[in-house]
């Protein structure tokens, strides 16, 4: 499939890597610290060299995802170089760095949360490479684990301290969002934000059974991913130079990916509600 919505998702995918690989080349890390310690990188040098690597692939994918928006050819190389990109930081959440000891199951801020966006890359190059008309439920279950599972994860981790005032400085910093703290202290405000987080995955979940459901829990889930979208305007950590992303701006527009997974779900929505109608 190579429609308006899957163009759009690969649009913002190209936009995002080009931000990180832009950033990545003029010194931010963005969390390849604790990805590549656990395979055993750990001197400057050897990070050094990494990181320049890694912008490469991040280069290369950006260009892949933009020339794909004109010829369909290149959807296949976009999508292996994604799912390679994504599997590196993956299997790290094998190592114990990613994890909170003190609140078992809960990835560490920044690092274990960023990390486990990398699962929204894997189900779109699944997607990208493999969709058939044939099994298109399966996919639209497929780009809906990652957006539930971070939903789950991090809206859990909303109920925490760490997670509280670890978010204050985002929320507060966000027109959306700082007027929770006129009303609720710090943890109450994170215990709603941790509450819609999980009636959104629960909603979407269910909207994939249930037909009504669908479109509110898309636009739930939605909302979520786009509301982080603006801390890159509000937070003042998001950019470590005009143009230029600090680790903070890398670690959110990562939610692009999600939005990615949410438009692809649509797509196959109405694909399926074509093949029943016979339209």
């Amino acid at each position: 499939m190579n429609t308006f919505l899957q163009k759009t998702s690969r649009a913002l995918l190209g936009l995002s890597f080009t931000l990180i690989a832009a950033a990545l080349f003029l010194g931010q890390n963005g969390g390849l610290a604790s990805i590549f310690g656990f395979y055993g990188v750990n001197s400057e040098a050897g990070l050094h060299i990494v990181r320049i690597a890694v912008a490469l692939l991040f280069a290369v994918a950006a260009v892949l995802a933009l020339l794909s928006l004109l010829k369909p050819q290149y959807i296949r190389p976009l999508a292996l170089l994604i799912i390679c990109i994504s599997l590196v930081p993956l299997l790290s959440l094998f190592g114990s760095a990613h994890w909170i000891d003190s609140l078992g199951g809960f990835p560490a801020i920044g690092s274990g949360q960023g990390v486990i966006k990398y699962l929204a890359l894997t189900a779109i190059g699944l997607t990208l490479l493999s969709c058939s008309a044939c099994q298109l439920m399966r996919y639209i279950w497929l780009n809906y684990l990652p957006v539930g599972l971070v939903l789950l994860w991090i809206g859990g981790m909303k109920f925490t301290a760490i997670e509280a005032q670890g978010i204050e400085g985002l929320v507060s910093s966000s027109p959306l969002m700082a007027w929770l703290y006129s009303f609720f202290n710090v943890q109450q405000a994170s215990n709603l934000i941790g509450i819609y987080d999980l009636i959104a995955l629960i909603i979407l979940a269910l909207g994939l059974v249930i037909r009504s459901l669908f479109w509110p829990g898309i636009l739930l889930c939605g909302a979520v991913f786009v509301t982080t979208q603006t801390f890159l305007f509000s937070y003042p950590g998001s950019w470590q130079s005009p143009g230029v992303l600090a680790s903070s701006g890398i670690f959110i527009i990562k939610d692009l990916w999600f939005i990615a997974n949410l438009l692809i779900m649509i797509d196959i929505r109405k694909h399926l509600s074509h093949s029943v109608t016979g339209k």
